[in-house]
């Protein structure tokens, strides 16, 4: 991308399955051959959530990074807990959100930028059944409205 920016991994069930209403960007602390294998796009954020723990900082759990072939035996380990990089201050106010009924924070994309592996994350609140249905019939609506365009434009 323009920006420097490589999108390796994003979380598609997320923005169906919550409602984002504040995102930030976090560094990641990995392993080198979690790096090797992040920059081969061998990474899902399916099922990951973050946590802020006892000693106050916050980590990602059930990120799943393929471990890296040519590391051997000093590979990692493909599902373990991860140190996300943030001020002290925004992991306060975003663990105290995350503490309310019904809030969570969700990962929304992993990415480079300028070399830095970076995770976008966002404070969620989950969908009732009747909001996903919603949000299924306005998708839909959308795709006829843009397929009724461009039947016209031809």
């Amino acid at each position: 991308m323009a920006d420097g920016t490589e999108v390796v991994a994003r979380n598609k069930k997320a923005k169906f399955e919550y409602d984002i209403e504040e995102a930030l960007e976090a560094g990641l602390v990995l392993e080198g051959s979690e790096v090797k294998s992040v920059r081969q796009e061998k990474a899902s954020l399916d099922g990951a959530y973050c946590q802020v723990d006892r000693e106050g900082e916050m980590k990602i759990h059930g990120m799943y990074i393929k471990p890296y072939e040519e590391a051997g035996r000093f590979g990692h380990e493909p599902r373990r807990t991860r140190k996300l990089l943030l001020h002290d201050q925004q992991i306060r106010k975003w663990g105290q959100m995350a503490e309310q009924e019904g809030y969570t924070i969700v990962p929304l994309s992993l990415y480079f930028r300028d070399g830095w592996a970076k995770l976008k994350i966002g404070i969620a609140k989950g969908r009732q059944k009747h909001d996903k249905r919603q949000v299924i019939k306005e998708r839909e609506m959308e795709r006829r409205l843009e397929q009724e365009q461009s039947d016209y434009n031809f």
